[in-house]
Formats: structure tokens, sequence, C-alpha cells
């Protein structure tokens, strides 16, 4: 049973929200009332995402936007304040995965490319969203890290680079902006059932039956369970809640 929020007269703004998570999350803040801007590089995924809320009675807009370009970012915040006049929750979910690599060999470009879209991307959407935000005063951030925030494991030193990065960010961001009635947190996802994951797991049994040992839940999440998480985070049931980065990984990062 999710908790039940009111939203209404409120502005939400989802990055990566075509699908998965973000997708999740957009219709999680759409169903609680709020007015959803959809922010995503995949131009006619997002715009059917956006359509197909507005036919379930909810205020969305869908918005093209490639984090790694910040003239992008600023457009996409201003599009949601052009729109409806404010901006008071976003989640800065999209994300990107970088081949496995060892360590030796792994190309700049991998690099520069993880790091573009999972920290700069970041960086980006939230500058500008907390340009907007400061002027109100008050607004809640969740930026999307990972349990690869959290841990290291081999052969993914770029993306886990990336994703301790995004903590990083979110709680220097978080004690500077508290003060001035906006708060910042990370979610820290495990292995989530999206289109990212099951890509990148395909034709990897031997990867999936090792990911599961160490699931303590025994299964992968779902989109949905970071939605709640996500959306948990920028309620008021969470107003005490500043700077963490929460896992969501079914127990995987206690080990």
């Amino acid at each position: 049973m999710n908790p039940q929020y009111d939203f209404t007269g409120q502005v939400a703004l989802v990055t990566g929200a075509a699908s998965g998570m973000g997708l999740a999350t957009a219709r999680a803040f759409a169903q609680a009332g709020a007015a959803v801007v959809l922010a995503d590089v995949n131009k006619d995924a997002v715009q059917h995402a956006a359509e197909a809320l507005e036919s379930a009675g909810h205020q969305a807009i869908g918005v093209v936007c490639d984090v790694t370009d910040e003239d992008q970012a600023a457009a996409m915040v201003q599009s949601a304040v052009h729109t409806y006049g404010r901006l008071d929750m976003a989640f800065n979910n999209a994300g990107i995965q970088a081949p496995p690599s060892d360590a030796a060999d792994e190309s700049a470009e991998d690099f520069d490319r993880v790091n573009a879209v999972n920290l700069r991307g970041v960086w980006a959407a939230q500058k500008h969203e907390l340009r907007q935000m400061r002027t109100q005063g008050s607004g809640a951030i969740v930026n999307c890290s990972s349990l690869g925030g959290l841990v290291g494991l081999p052969e993914r030193a770029a993306y886990h680079a990336s994703k301790h990065g995004v903590i990083g960010l979110t709680r220097s961001a978080a004690v500077e902006y508290a003060p001035r009635g906006i708060r910042i947190n990370a979610i820290c996802p495990g292995v989530i059932e999206t289109p990212m994951v099951t890509g990148m797991l395909e034709g990897q049994a031997e990867a999936m039956a090792e990911i599961m040992k160490q699931q303590p839940i025994g299964r992968l999440g779902r989109a949905e369970e970071v939605a709640a998480a996500a959306v948990w985070l920028c309620s008021p049931a969470a107003g005490f809640v500043v700077g963490v980065a929460l896992p969501v990984d079914g127990g995987y990062t206690t080990h």
C-alpha cells in the first residue's frame, strides 16, 4: 500500500522520464496531483509518455532534453516555469551505463560519456532547478545515484565514479540550500527491472546469477518502488531529511 500525497498546485520535473524509473516517478507525481514536466533525449517516447498522462486526466508536458548540454537543461527548466509558473520538485534521473571494462583498458571516450550524462547532467539540471527554487524559497530535489555510488565492483570504475560523484554533488548542495528552504537528497537504486538493466543483462546469465546472490530480498526491484522512494523524499513526510543517499536496493549494500 503506497502512502497518499497531495501535490495539487505543485509542479514536478523528471529527467529520463520516457521509460523505467523516470516514467514510473512521473506517473507517481501525476497521480498525487502534480503537474509534471517529463524530459528525455528520446523525443517520440517522451511525447508519448506525456500524452498518456494527459489522456489519463493529468497535467503533463513532454520536453526534449539532452542533459549533457547545459543550455538544454536550462531550457527544460524554463519550459516548466513558462508552462506552469513554478517548480516545486525534481527527480534528476537521466543516466546511462558504461560497458564493463578492465580499469586498465577503459577508454577515455567511455569515461567521458558516462560522466557527461550521469554526473555533469545531474549537475546541470540541479543548477538550473536551484535557480528557480531559490527565487521561490522552496523546493525539493532528488538526484539519482546508484548502489554503484555506495560500493565498488570490478569492471565498473567509470560508471561508479559518476555515481559516487552524484552523492558528493548532492551532499554539498544540500547543506548549502537547506537554510534557504530547499531540500536535496539522492536515491541509490539497486538492480531494478528497467529497459537499461534488461539490455545490460541480456545474454549475461552468469552476471544475473551473481547479482541475485547479492540480493537478500531475492528478486529484482521494480521501477515503482524507486518512484515511491523518490516521491517520498520530495514530500512533506521527508521534511527533515536532507543530504541523504538512500539505498533502494533490496539489501544489496548491507553486505
